[in-house]
């Protein structure tokens, strides 16, 4: 299982050279307070001075620290193959192949590094350096520092580096694989541990955090740390790991690691006799290997599936992005077919990929048809406006100056074809949708279908106007067609039509009915008819008789103008005409029957439209775009003049290009590491 760590420095060095932290790798990131002891845990780790010693916030950048541990075989080859002199070594990302065996070079080039990406006024960055110690004297260790924890800002730091620096942290703790070392000095109280309190927030039940007390050498006489190491305090389930760290001094004297591990072990004998072999330096790597280690080994089959799926994801984006154009004349034939074959597929409901979020293509023009339109014209009431003092006057305008026997027919057709002309309105509005929805297509193919079109935005643009252009010119084509349609029922109203019959025979019975009663009526009056000529005659030439044939022919009760009332001669203009009455029986049957029949044949024609108005659409606007699209956008856009201009990919399609083959490759290669772990490393 020792071999897992090397794999996961493989990993990073695979995905360090495309700059992604797409892999949330396992690693170990140490986390603590300003001035709480974190670099000096790390120099131990090392055993040697590798990092920035100084006041403030010296660590301004993540250090993202691989340990490599080497054999004296592995040491001696590599150093015959690379010339190197010693048996440690550094080497940082940055530099390539440049080889460090001088490790004050190596404090200085992380000062260097750090102050040309977060410059010289003591501001942080999220950009890692990257460094690799190989050495015998190391256990093979994935490790990240980070700034220290402070609370107020100084010198000319900005106001809210508190706020940066737990962001900072977040973002590398809040990775679910990796293994929180949270360092917290002796001197301080641990309930109030900075380092424990970020750390619970990401991980809640401690699974993977484990606390380390520095500086047990400067608690105050007569105080030890015996309740913090025994887990009294504060419970950590990974456990707590007391270390003693090298003075100031001790760091300006030069004094070796090595030396401050040997002091340190004497003072836990002393100290802590019955905690020395669970505490310090030594205990600490091997417990960070082993819980690394086995981090690994739990992590790792997500990992690989991990891999797998954005290999798979990337491999596809990069198809998508194409391969660059090397025969212009050819790929522009072959996007303007692509793109008209989706067109039409989309349309036909035979598209490669198929919406599920909403309808669209020809099932939205299919809804257009038989819900929208369909359930709007049945909506349309076919007496809509339509009063019945509206058809009572239409029947009498119709009469002329003498009143009729039977019912005009001129008023039923006056009236049917005013409730027919509205279904001209509705009609037009299911071409307008078709016309938007197969607007709309042309997104979606983009979009979905051929999204390498994206590559080209210029003829992405330019096929976009041409499909529109057709479209357009295809409306008003449509829109008259449809305007013929209603004129046609206008144009001649077929009373003999078959589904008219019951209608008209309404009509014959009601007119019989009206006959035989006109009949019968006519035998009562004429034996009365003496009395009612001397009746007349008395009344004819005075004023009130014009009064009372008013009355009896309108049925109104509007009072006549003052002069009438005086006894003056009657201007008949003057009398106003009645607003609203009642109708007598005989308009209430006329109304009636030409109600039932504009009904009756209203309906006969909305049946019509609602047919003959979606074969209208399909034929003029829809077919005829599916038909001519293709031969529409090779006559525009196939010109040798235009292969250049509309063939230019987009500024940062290369670079795109380009970085999803780096990531492909670097993914596939991880995918190789990790299959050539074999089943034994992982027990």
């Amino acid at each position: 299982m020792e071999a897992l760590i090397p794999v996961i420095n493989k990993l990073q060095d695979v995905f360090n050279t495309v700059g992604a932290d797409i892999i949330q790798l396992p690693q170990i990131v140490v986390v603590g307070n300003q001035s709480s002891g974190k670099s000096s845990v790390l120099e131990s780790l090392v055993g040697r001075d590798i990092l920035p010693r100084g006041t403030g916030i010296v660590t301004r950048r993540p250090l993202i620290l691989q340990l490599v541990h080497i054999d004296s075989d592995d040491r001696r080859k590599t150093s015959e193959e690379n010339g190197i002199d010693g048996e440690e070594w550094g080497k940082f990302l940055h530099t390539k192949n440049k080889i460090y065996t001088n490790f004050d070079e190596i404090r200085h080039e992380i000062e260097a590094e750090t102050e040309r990406v977060s410059g010289i006024n003591k501001g942080i960055s999220d950009e890692p350096i990257h460094l690799k110690i190989f050495s015998p004297h190391v256990v093979n260790l994935t490790l990240v520092d980070l700034p220290g924890i402070t609370k107020v800002p100084v010198g000319d730091q900005p106001k809210d580096i508190e706020i940066q620096i737990k962001d900072l942290i977040f973002k590398y703790i809040s990775n679910p694989n990796s293994i929180i070392l949270a360092v917290t000095a002796a001197n301080t109280d641990m309930a109030t541990s900075e380092s424990l309190k970020v750390a619970r927030e990401v991980d809640p039940d401690g699974r993977r955090t484990l606390a380390v007390v520095t500086k047990l050498d400067l608690m105050d006489a007569g105080t030890d740390a015996m309740d913090v190491l025994m887990g009294r305090v504060i419970p950590v389930k990974l456990g707590i790991i007391g270390v003693v760290n090298r003075s100031q001094l001790d760091i300006n004297q030069k004094k070796a690691v090595a030396d401050s591990i040997r002091d340190e072990y004497a003072f836990l004998q002393k100290k802590y006799p019955s905690l020395a072999n669970r505490n310090g330096t030594k205990y600490l790597a091997r417990t960070l290997n082993r819980l690394l280690m086995h981090h690994i080994r739990d992590c790792l089959p997500e990992l690989k599936a991990r891999i797998n799926v954005l290999a798979a994801q990337y491999q596809s984006l990069l198809n998508g992005y194409g391969e660059p154009v090397e025969d212009k004349s050819a790929t522009l034939l072959q996007l303007i077919t692509k793109f008209a074959a989706e067109y039409c597929h989309t349309i036909e409901g035979t598209a490669k990929y198929i919406e599920t979020a909403e309808l669209c293509g020809g099932a939205r023009i299919c809804y257009i048809f038989h819900e929208t339109f369909g359930r709007t014209l049945e909506s349309v009431d076919p007496l809509g406006g339509l009063t019945t003092i509206d058809v009572l006057t239409a029947i009498r305008n119709a009469t002329g100056p003498r009143p009729a026997l039977f019912v005009p027919e001129v008023s039923f057709e006056l009236l049917v074809k005013r409730q027919i002309k509205r279904l001209e309105e509705p009609s037009l509005r299911c071409v307008e949708l078709v016309h938007e929805e197969m607007q709309r297509i042309i997104q979606h193919c983009s979009n979905y279908s051929t999204q390498e079109l994206l590559r080209f935005p210029k003829l992405h643009d330019a096929i976009v106007e041409v499909v529109t252009s057709l479209l357009r010119k295809r409306l008003p084509v449509t829109n008259e067609m449809v305007h013929n349609l209603v004129g046609i029922e206008l144009a001649y109203i077929n009373t003999k039509h078959p589904d008219f019959a019951d209608a008209c025979g309404l009509m014959n019975n009601n007119i019989e009915v009206r006959m035989k009663h006109n009949l019968n009526k006519n035998k009562s009056k004429s034996a009365s008819s003496s009395q009612s000529s001397s009746v007349s005659e008395q009344s004819d030439g005075s004023s009130g008789s014009w009064r009372g044939m008013l009355k009896r022919e309108e049925g109104t009760t509007a009072p006549l103008p003052a002069s009438s009332q005086k006894g003056h001669a009657v201007n008949l203009l003057d009398v106003p005409v009645p607003v609203s009455r009642k109708l007598s029986a005989r308009e209430q049957r006329d109304c009636e029957v030409i109600e039932r029949l504009i009904k009756s044949y209203f309906l006969i024609v909305r049946k019509n439209i609602q047919d003959s108005v979606p074969k209208a659409v399909m034929h003029f606007l829809v077919n005829h775009v599916k038909d001519c699209l293709q031969s529409e956008l090779v006559g525009q856009l196939y010109k040798t003049s235009l292969l250049t201009d509309l063939l230019t990919e987009s500024e940062d399609m290369a670079q795109r290009r380009s970085e999803a083959a780096d990531m492909l490759k670097a993914l596939q290669k991880a995918s190789q590491v990790i299959a050539e772990i074999r089943e034994t490393h992982l027990w």
